[in-house]
């Protein structure tokens, strides 16, 4: 008997024994095919530019490579609950690599966004500025352009304004006819022949474009009545000259004696005996610059000598 319970003693103490070698030993040693986590993740680090990541995987993440498979510990596959710390380090060591390179992306993926959303902003900003300053440029010829086409218009108008001036040059109107009647045998000027002349000076002050012609008739013919007009004529343009200072290229004189003319109408123009007819007249300038109002022609004693 008590051989038998030495025997039970021993065979208690071995089986024990051996329970507790088993968990050592599945500790130091893991199955075949279970690589550490070590070699797990120096795998996945080396092979991720090899391997892309497949989006129909969920296993796969950052690098592209699954992640290693829970190692098994213990009796059957089952997990020691008696594992140690340094091998539940090599477990989670390669989740935790994982982790970091995903937060790695992210932070890329976050500064990437931040500098696009910031050149597109600048872009934006830069093409507004351009709009703006395009704009500012077109409503600047726009205006230079109203500008351009209000001075042709009045350039225009002055252009035409000037042609007919310049057309209506030759053009002269009477505006005035005074005659001044002699005695027979005088061609000097008496009181109220320089009268007459001084209303006639008077009408020409300011005035421009005007010409004064100065026609000197006689009864006598021949030589004798072209001498007599033209020393009647002569008195009334140096008066005119002298007196009222009006300039000489502007007086046309002409001694036409006893000469009879007649207007279209067949009428004379030639006064009857001796005579002098002033008439003024006014071409297109002087009507630009306010030619003065038309007189009636002076009776034909307004200057005859008593």
């Amino acid at each position: 008997m008590k051989h038998s319970r030495i025997m039970l003693s021993a065979t208690a103490a071995l089986l024990l024994g051996s329970s507790a070698a088993l968990p050592m030993m599945a500790q130091t040693s893991a199955p075949q095919g279970t690589s550490t986590g070590t070699t797990q993740s120096g795998t996945a680090t080396g092979s991720a530019s090899a391997n892309g990541m497949d989006p129909a995987n969920n296993n796969t993440y950052a690098t592209g490579q699954p992640l290693a498979t829970q190692s098994k510990e213990g009796f059957w596959g089952h997990l020691n609950p008696f594992a140690r710390k340094k091998w539940v380090k090599r477990q989670l060591d390669p989740v935790k690599g994982r982790l970091n390179e995903l937060d790695q992306l992210q932070a890329k993926n976050s500064r990437d966004i931040q500098a696009l959303d910031a050149k597109t902003a600048a872009g934006i900003h830069q093409a507004q500025s351009t709009a703006d300053q395009a704009s500012q440029t077109a409503s600047s010829a726009n205006t230079t352009a109203g500008q351009a086409q209000q001075l042709a218009q009045q350039a225009s108008s002055q252009t035409s304004q000037i042609n007919s001036t310049v057309s209506g040059l030759d053009q002269y109107s009477k505006v005035s006819d005074t005659e001044l009647l002699f005695r027979p045998g005088q061609t000097t000027l008496n009181a109220r022949a320089r009268e007459a002349l001084d209303q006639v000076a008077t009408q020409l002050q300011g005035q421009k474009g005007y010409v004064v012609e100065v026609a000197g008739y006689s009864h006598l013919r021949g030589q004798a009545g072209l001498t007599s007009s033209q020393h009647m004529s002569d008195a009334v343009v140096r008066y005119l000259v002298e007196q009222h200072q009006v300039p000489v290229y502007k007086i046309h004189q002409i001694a036409l004696g006893n000469a009879k003319l007649q207007d279209a109408s067949g009428a004379p123009l030639a006064p009857a005996g001796n005579a002098v007819r002033v008439s003024v007249m006014q071409n297109s300038l002087a009507a630009a610059g306010g030619a003065p109002a038309g007189t009636a022609p002076a009776a034909s004693n307004n200057g005859s000598v008593q």
